[in-house]
């Protein structure tokens, strides 16, 4: 009779084709464990919490400097981005408008642009077949590209719906060249300059208008001012092609030279001294100061005009958009000097 001590312990014999096997040598022992615990998102390399903080590692190791992707988790520089427009600002300063309509404005309005760029196997649809007929009638490059790449030109937080549009940075006329021009063509200067003004449609407005009563350019400041964006140019309806825009690195120090070289430089505000119908200085060389609708012109700015100039409107109204208060002004001198030219 077996001893029943030596009988085999149940499973403990695993029978398979090379016969009878004895235990698992702890092959299965971390099935048994179970499995590791789940690791997290920012250590799982295809994990999009993983992508943010690799391309952060890579823009750290490069100084700050972007060198690929765009680091969500690094340090970025905050710009502000006409909304309806969809602009985008690339690494060699041009603009990027993006958006089928914004896109489609942008070249009905002749806006200057380099490059068009347009995603592969894109739906057509009207505004698609008008803007690839715009750009093949200005013999613009078209170039067809894949949507990763499309979104890394337009910028990742922009929706190019396909289109992408290159504009290049405006060229700015400096302030006292520009006023050497309007003197040897004989004309009597009628310049506007801004004062804190932000909005690119008052800046559109105003060159426009500036164009369609006689005056000869715009004056922006190179700080807290707006400058020639793609959205100034669409608001300008083409003006801005025949009307030059100058930067001024220091607004007051350019008016005390106007002022050396005989122009008046007449300020608006709402509370100033003279009213616009009897303003006795619209038939000489002009330059007027266009502040903010909320803040008006600045102290220094004020300090240094000749004049104040407030526009009689009704008690009703607390003021004037910027650029219809230029337009109006403009107007008016505009007028004077006709009157003054046919008593001649």
């Amino acid at each position: 009779m077996k001893n029943p001590a030596n009988k085999p312990r149940a499973g403990a014999v695993r029978k398979g084709r090379k016969g009878p096997q004895v235990g698992s040598g702890g092959q299965g022992r971390q099935a048994l464990e179970g499995r590791k615990p789940t690791p997290k998102a920012v250590d799982r390399p295809y994990h999009p919490a993983g992508k943010r903080k690799a391309a952060a590692d890579r823009y750290e190791a490069a100084g700050g400097r972007r060198t690929g992707g765009k680091p969500t988790d690094a340090p970025q520089q905050r710009t502000n981005r006409p909304t309806q427009s969809r602009v985008a600002k690339s690494a060699d300063e041009s603009e990027m408008v993006t958006g089928r309509n914004s896109v489609l404005e942008a070249l009905r309005a002749k806006i200057p642009a380099q490059t068009l760029y347009m995603a592969a196997r894109i739906e057509y649809d009207d505004r698609v077949k008008e803007i690839l007929k715009l750009a093949t009638a200005r013999n613009l490059a078209v170039l067809e590209v894949m949507r990763p790449e499309l979104d890394r030109l337009a910028g990742f937080d922009s929706v190019h719906q396909g289109f992408a549009l290159k504009v290049p940075p405006y060229e700015y006329a400096h302030p006292m060249e520009l006023l050497d021009k309007v003197e040897a063509r004989g004309q009597v200067p009628l310049l506007v300059a801004l004062d804190g003004i932000t909005d690119p449609r008052n800046l559109g407005a105003i060159v426009r208008s500036v164009a369609a009563f006689g005056g000869q350019g715009v004056i922006v400041p190179q700080r807290r001012s707006v400058g020639m964006t793609a959205s100034a140019w669409k608001t300008s309806a083409g003006a801005a092609a025949r009307t030059p825009v100058a930067m001024a690195n220091n607004l007051t120090q350019m008016i005390k030279e106007y002022k050396k070289r005989g122009v008046f430089v007449l300020g608006l505000d709402g509370d100033g001294d003279v009213s616009l119908p009897s303003l006795p200085l619209a038939k000489e060389p002009v330059l007027i100061v266009v502040g903010s609708e909320g803040k008006g012109l600045s102290r220094l700015v004020t300090e240094n005009c000749d004049a104040i100039v407030s526009i009689p409107i009704s008690a009703s109204t607390e003021s004037l958009n910027a650029g219809i208060a230029a337009s109006v002004t403009l107007y008016e001198i505009s007028k004077l000097r006709a009157a003054a030219r046919k008593k001649k």
